[in-house]
């Protein structure tokens, strides 16, 4: 999953202790800066600033909700749910929220286990979870997980779900990833977050998906909001998901299943839902005179917790990451709360809050990341601030995307061997069955033709391999994380092959099974 982050947290202090650390409050919120009429004033230019990202972009449907001291000030839908269809979006489509649903989910442990549960380590709840460390897999937090500062790898267990794993299978596996220093290091996993909220259901005896319903969608009277993919399917006012085809249109050609990752990705909203949940967050959990979410608990996923953005420059700021929540602080002290959700496969959302405003905004768009969602979401609050739009941000926020879609594809272009490439061996060489502690068992087969073709996960998925060079070949990747075409070689022998793009963590060779025919 791709994901812009704002990052988080206060002090590393006694980060390494035997209990679970406790940030100190941040200061308290200045004055508010903004009146109504700054509001109002970038409120009455929502539909422009919507209608031009959409012409730029192509972008064929988004619905933006605006919050602001308790009220719902903009509520509206532009465009189509599906591209070369009528059907308007509108208030009440649902989105796919991708990783918005994080600072949903700490909402929910919030409501469900309090300021205490925070601190609750997550292996007496989920004994099937641990760390390659067995310490700390005993001291690992709900906090620690939420903030990203376990010591998981960048986006660990996001490729089993590709192939097919799911949650139990990938949380079980954790174990075998490589640990950076635990908290005093941060790195972005959807299914450590999902971990520990996976955590906290068990504890409470249900499955996650209900324990979301009962503790927030129902009780806040979020009706059209899920965190079970069967849901959004059903829903018959949804928006689909597109991608960008060779030709630059944007056509509706995957439906992302997130259900694996369901804490961290997997939350269906419209923009009314998520207006009451704005409403919510920014009223410390209170809906209409009614406490839905404990006030203290709430505040607690908005303090910083994870530094996961050093200043790059002497006048540059600290990113931090809090609690489900890209969390910083501009120049007037002002605490920002924000994140973007993004799916390759077709979604990109931005929920962005400036508590001491009260003010919030959240932005749905139902195609792969071009900026729109955070651009639409910058380009209010810029002129909420000062009447006028900083920049033209599309293009700098689309260029960080295309870097990080760039950054996992491999530097050897593999549809142009090198001029002295080897022969392969023959095709049976290569054949048999072949297993991975990490990433399963893997089947090498060898057509009549002498193509070679691997199958990977449990369905299975299968690829056809392409010769490159010697003993190596390669094949298309697919999926959320697909990085273009991706190298498979085989040691000489024929007992083992490593694929390149499954072996960023060194978890990607697979072994011959013994009583596999070895050449």
């Amino acid at each position: 999953m791709v994901t812009v982050r704002w990052l988080a947290a206060a002090g590393l202090t006694a980060l390494l202790g035997a209990t679970a650390p406790g940030p100190t409050p941040p200061p308290a919120q200045p004055p508010p800066q903004l009146d109504r009429a700054d509001v109002d004033r970038a409120v009455d230019r929502i539909d422009g600033v919507v209608e031009s990202a959409m012409k730029r972009t192509g972008v064929p449907g988004v619905s933006v909700a605006v919050v602001y001291q308790g009220k719902v000030l903009h509520l509206k839908g532009y465009g189509v749910r599906k591209a070369g269809e009528s059907a308007p979006v509108d208030a009440d489509t649902v989105f796919q929220l991708a990783s918005v649903s994080k600072p949903i989910a700490s909402t929910v442990v919030s409501g469900a286990v309090g300021t205490e549960g925070w601190t609750r380590p997550v292996a007496p709840d989920l004994p099937e979870f641990a760390l390659k460390d067995p310490w700390v897999t005993s001291h690992v937090t709900v906090a620690d997980l939420f903030s990203h500062r376990s010591g998981l790898p960048d986006h660990a267990g996001d490729l089993l779900e590709d192939l097919g794993y799911d949650r139990a299978y990938i949380l079980s596996h954790l174990r075998y990833e490589p640990l950076s220093p635990f908290r005093a290091s941060y790195a972005y996993t959807n299914f450590g977050l999902t971990a520990a909220a996976q955590a906290v259901a068990d504890e409470k005896g249900v499955p996650w998906e209900k324990l979301a319903a009962d503790t927030l969608y129902k009780p806040a009277g979020m009706n059209s909001t899920s965190s079970r993919f069967e849901d959004y399917v059903k829903a018959s006012d949804r928006a689909y998901g597109h991608v960008k085809a060779a030709d630059g249109t944007w056509k509706a050609e995957f439906v992302r299943d997130p259900d694996a990752q369901s804490p961290a990705g997997g939350v269906s909203s419209t923009a009314r839902d998520m207006a009451t949940w704005l409403r919510l967050q920014l009223a410390d959990g209170k809906l209409d005179g009614r406490q839905i979410i404990d006030a203290e608990a709430l505040q607690r996923t908005h303090w910083p917790e994870s530094i996961a953005n050093p200043p790059h420059a002497p006048a540059a700021r600290t990113g931090f990451y809090g609690l489900g929540w890209n969390v910083s602080y501009d120049d007037e002290g002002r605490l920002r709360l924000s994140h973007t959700g993004a799916f390759a496969e077709g979604a990109h959302t931005n929920v962005t809050m400036l508590p001491g405003e009260q003010l919030g905004i959240v932005v749905l768009t139902n195609t792969a990341p071009v900026g729109v969602a955070d651009a639409v979401a910058l380009d209010f609050f810029d002129i909420a601030q000062t009447g006028d739009i900083s920049r033209d941000w599309i293009p700098i926020v689309d260029a960080l995307y295309a870097q990080e879609a760039d950054a996992g594809r491999s530097m050897t272009d593999y549809a142009h061997p090198p001029s002295g490439a080897k022969p392969a061996k023959a095709a049976d060489t290569y054949a048999g069955t072949y297993d991975s502690d990490y990433y399963g068992r893997a089947e090498v087969v060898a057509g009549g033709d002498g193509a070679l073709t691997l199958s990977l996960g449990p369905k299975p998925q299968t690829y056809r391999l392409t010769h490159y060079d010697g003993d190596t070949f390669s094949f298309e990747t697919a999926g959320e994380n697909a990085v273009g075409p991706t190298g498979v070689t085989f040691t000489p022998d024929g007992k083992s092959f490593t694929v390149e793009y499954l072996n960023t963590e060194g978890l990607g060779t697979f072994t011959r099974q013994t009583g596999s025919p070895t050449p």
